[in-house]
């Protein structure tokens, strides 16, 4: 059996195992609610990309590495730790995030300023997380696992 390392990449007319191994993780999920057919058909693809929003990978249908890491985990990999003062596309990809989660309702303009802080302890708070306006690795996974 192939280590997490080694996985394939896999993609729309992929069939095998390791299909079969990608459609038990979609499952274990609760992303692929389908029969495990080894067949990467569009409800693979499209659950794929459903999986690949929730851990914020790049939404191509595709699971090369990073994907396969994060189907692993169950959660985001490699996420930045932000906080008041930061600035950038990780930013913005949280404000969107907090603004389905309807704890934002700020610009999306990439600044971590005071709207964001108290927007990510209001999401903390909600989740019982420790609400200390720092995403951090916690935070990410909870933003991950919520559902909009």
């Amino acid at each position: 059996m192939m280590t997490k390392c080694c996985k394939p990449l896999l993609k729309a007319g992929c069939m095998g195992q390791e299909v079969i191994e990608l459609q038990k993780l979609l499952a274990h999920w609760q992303i692929y609610p389908h029969a495990l057919t080894g067949m990467f058909d569009p409800t693979v693809e499209t659950a794929v990309r459903l999986f690949q929003r929730q851990v914020f990978l790049k939404e191509t249908g595709v699971v090369d590495r990073m994907t396969w890491q994060a189907l692993y985990q169950g959660a985001p990999i490699d996420m930045p730790v932000l906080q008041r003062g930061c600035a950038g596309e990780a930013v913005k990809l949280l404000q969107n995030t907090l603004t389905r989660t309807k704890d934002y309702f700020g610009a999306i303009d990439g600044s971590f300023g005071q709207k964001t802080e108290q927007a990510v302890r209001s999401f903390q708070r909600r989740q019982g997380l420790i609400s200390d306006g720092v995403v951090s690795q916690c935070t990410w996974r909870t933003l991950g696992k919520t559902r909009y």
